[in-house]
């Protein structure tokens, strides 16, 4: 793959962003998760597009967080410099970003759980401090991934000589290949997994990530995948819903649903189906387009922000029908998500703590 820009991959980052957006809200209000608000918050019909897209959606991003990887380290093959860039920006926004500002969302999230019920009142307030920080974390969790497997991808590149060589050789990777590396993601997708934090599933997104950087990343890989793309998507889509209708009432997001072989192959289906449709029909850039992807990382770090704020405030002191709750958290993630983003990636320090950016920028690309 050479290193000029693949439009399509941006273009996928931000959709991908604005369906986690979607999906985190349907999530606060849902009921299957044990997050749900409202006395409402039960099993909905609304709640299958959770179902729909947690097998893919995330391992889906991580693919392409491979692919822009192996782009950057064409660009720059300098393992030092690309290890100093990942932890600004992914790992000190999500670690001393949390003590720093990431402590609100700590905060709100506590007060949505009723966590502070359970905190005795005794408890000094610098401990509920450190407590609210670290369950700040929230989406976070994805940079934190995200930087480990830089972590072990310079590690493999300087101890295996021949680690380069692999890429290499993948460059005529078959469309059968492709189809052969679900049974890798269904064993993967059983191992690495985090009890009680669920959503650190380090075996299936290690393999997404590096199978993006290593298979992926050749552009001769998804033109194959182009030209299978609509049949692809169909076949993954009938597979989606069948994987929703047989784990119907099941909570999707445990490690043993979201495991499942069944929904581990629909997801795989469903992220190469993605990758072909995407280049096909979405390798363009226009000015819309271009402010989204310059501002996704900013919406994804700040959403969840927005929509736990308004989410709580909107269920503690209003009487609004369920469904306007949920439009307005929807909204609110947006103008919070891009309004943070904007403020803050102005401010000297505090742009550094909490989205890893140096100098003044008006939006994080």
């Amino acid at each position: 793959m050479n290193s000029s820009r693949k439009y399509y991959l941006d273009n996928m980052k931000f959709l991908t962003v604005f369906l986690v957006v979607i999906y985190h809200v349907l999530m606060m209000y849902s009921g299957i998760t044990g997050i749900g608000l409202h006395e409402e918050a039960s099993v909905h019909i609304w709640d299958s597009f959770e179902y729909f897209v947690y097998p893919w959606f995330m391992m889906l991003l991580f693919l392409v967080s491979g692919m822009t990887t192996r782009i950057s380290l064409t660009r720059n093959p300098d393992n030092k410099s690309f290890l100093k860039k990942r932890t600004v920006k992914f790992l000190v926004p999500s670690t001393l970003g949390l003590f720093v500002f990431q402590w609100i969302q700590g905060y709100f999230s506590m007060k949505i759980s009723n966590s502070f019920e359970t905190i005795p009142e005794t408890t000094p307030k610098l401990v509920l401090y450190f407590i609210m920080s670290l369950s700040g974390v929230g989406v976070l969790w994805y940079i934190q991934t995200l930087w480990l497997y830089s972590v072990v991808l310079v590690l493999i590149r300087k101890i295996t000589k021949n680690a380069e060589k692999l890429y290499s050789k993948t460059e005529n990777f078959p469309f059968f290949g492709v189809l052969l590396l679900s049974i890798g993601a269904i064993g993967f997708a059983q191992i690495l997994n985090m009890p009680m934090i669920e959503c650190y599933r380090f075996g299936i997104y290690g393999f997404a990530f590096f199978s993006g950087y290593y298979i992926f990343a050749h552009e001769e890989v998804i033109d194959k995948l182009s030209k299978y793309s609509i049949s692809l998507l169909i076949i993954s889509i009938l597979s989606g819903i069948g994987c929703t209708v047989y784990f119907w009432r099941q909570n999707y997001a445990s490690t043993q649903i979201a495991s499942h072989p069944l929904n581990t192959l629909y997801g795989w289906i469903m992220c190469i189906s993605l990758l072909g449709t995407c280049k096909k029909y979405l390798n363009f850039q226009n000015s819309f387009m271009k402010w989204c992807t310059e501002r996704s990382f900013g919406l994804y770090v700040f959403h969840y922000l927005g929509m736990s704020v308004s989410a709580y405030l909107l269920d503690r002191y209003t009487v609004l029908p369920f469904g306007v709750c949920m439009l307005l958290s929807f909204i609110s993630s947006f103008v919070i998500g891009y309004g943070l983003n904007e403020i803050i990636s102005r401010i000297p320090v505090l742009r550094w703590f909490v989205l890893g950016i140096r100098k003044e920028k008006k939006h994080v690309s």
